[in-house]
């Protein structure tokens, strides 16, 4: 589209009429807003309905993965919006004379990524009514089809209930241009997918929120319970063929518990890749490297089956997941990275400080910030893990597709965007969430001076 820069300046101008008529709702109103968007994407028809256009389009992951995350994932955000105040005064603090009062951002920018059509543009949708924002889509071009049917589907809601269907606008025919012109037009952009798209949203020259990248590995020490442990790495890592940037790429695992960790596995759908196997397939994931460390396209987010036979050998076809055995971290070590895909690396460690050096080792090549896991009862060691990791995240005995965009078994807030902190080049170190959408007001009123003595102030020192 030539005039690309005209036709985002009308969408920006649509969006702001439609923002301004909804800016003194109240919060019933607001509230019945979510309700009904939420609604009108995870009725039993729309779940298969949007499920199958985004298998259908995507080409990769898994269907009843899509399903799942309409059912679940959309309706937990719901459930956690619900529970928060946006409208009016949100908290008193009396002993500082401070009143903290919610206002809306105005127009968000939401880029929505081809690995997650489905909920993505729901949940930053939930989060931007929520506000009392509007907000502008820029979705994958790969998936742009299934993202405005998504988005038609939740204005549709919007005008049943009697509010501006320009709340939410999707773009169309995106290209780099146009999502930057949006960016760059917006009073706030969340931006969730790959690297080049959040360093993008950074350079909008608009404030911005953006996702670390992921490379979650995880510690399994010898207090685990070993056979739930496993059930629980192969549905976290099989889910949706790994599209998630938070399932597990690494798991740093007791050497006594080794070899009882991978039977189970294998006997939930695990291949342990022998060397040749591991050749073939590391030339066919890094088909650069060592020249650059770029995934290949055909291979990643497809069945094991798939990948086996893309990259030269044969899995029996109801393989779940393929373990790579490895020893090294680093870019020496490609397996020790984000693999986007159904192969988990496997180290043995036998002292529990080499499982946090492994680990911190894999995450300083990618993933800083992001999250690593811990399989342990020792409350001891759970808790040196986590004051040791540069994640903001660590989940304790939990799949880490579940636990980090949140659960009905973790009290993380559900979202599609995790934050990763500075550790991982983003502004936030937690789940993007309703209050990211908001301006804040501080009331402050006058209150009775303490002044602290030199003895106070200076306490301890010669």
């Amino acid at each position: 589209m030539s005039d690309y820069k005209d036709y985002v300046s009308g969408l920006i101008k649509r969006a702001r009429a439609a923002q301004i008529q909804i800016e003194n709702y109240n919060q019933e109103q607001v509230d019945k807003l979510c309700r009904a968007v939420a609604r009108s994407v995870t009725t039993p028809d729309q779940i298969k309905v949007i499920g199958d256009m985004v298998y259908a389009e995507a080409g990769y992951g898994d269907l009843e993965s899509k399903f799942f995350k309409l059912e679940t994932r959309v309706k937990g955000a719901l459930w956690d919006v619900l529970k928060m105040k946006s409208v009016g005064v949100l908290e008193e603090i009396p002993e500082r004379g401070l009143v903290k009062i919610a206002k809306p951002v105005g127009v968000v920018a939401g880029l929505v990524p081809s690995t997650q059509p489905e909920v993505t543009p729901v949940i930053k949708a939930l989060f931007a009514l929520k506000a009392r924002d509007a907000m502008v889509f820029a979705p994958h071009p790969k998936t742009e089809k299934s993202t405005a049917y998504v988005i038609d589907r939740m204005r549709g809601a919007l005008k049943k209930y009697g509010a501006p269907e320009d709340l939410l606008i999707c773009a169309e025919k995106p290209t780099v241009d146009m999502t930057n012109e949006i960016m760059r037009q917006a009073d706030l952009v969340v931006a969730t997918g790959g690297a080049p798209m959040v360093r993008a949203a950074y350079s909008s020259g608009t404030p911005a929120y953006g996702a670390g990248a992921g490379n979650a590995n995880v510690v399994v020490d010898e207090t685990a319970d070993i056979e739930a442990t496993a059930k629980l790495l192969i549905n976290s890592k099989y889910f949706d063929q790994s599209s998630g940037c938070s399932c597990e790429n690494a798991a740093v695992i007791h050497s006594s518990v080794y070899d009882s960790l991978i039977s189970h596995m294998k006997a939930n759908g695990a291949y342990v890749l022998n060397a040749d196997e591991k050749e073939k397939l590391q030339k066919a994931l890094w088909p650069n490297w060592p020249k650059d460390h770029a995934l290949g396209r055909d291979i990643i987010l497809q069945r094991a089956s798939v990948i086996a036979e893309r990259s030269g050998f044969s899995v029996p076809p109801e393989t779940k997941l393929l373990l790579a055995e490895e020893t090294g971290s680093g870019p020496d070590y490609p397996f020790s990275g984000e693999k986007l895909s159904v192969v988990l690396t496997m180290y043995r460690y036998d002292d529990f400080d080499q499982a946090i050096k492994i680990i911190k080792a894999n995450q300083e090549y990618q993933g800083l910030g992001h999250s690593c896991g811990i399989h342990s009862f020792d409350d001891e060691k759970i808790m040196r893990y986590a004051m040791t990791m540069k994640s903001t995240r660590v989940a304790v005995r939990q799949a880490m597709t579940a636990s980090n965009s949140g659960s009905w078994t973790s009290g993380n807030h559900w979202t599609s965007t995790l934050g990763c902190g500075t550790w991982g080049k983003t502004i936030v170190a937690e789940n993007i969430t309703v209050k990211h959408f908001m301006n804040f007001t501080w009331v402050a009123r006058p209150i009775k001076p303490y002044i602290p003595t030199e003895e106070e102030l200076f306490a301890g020192l010669d």
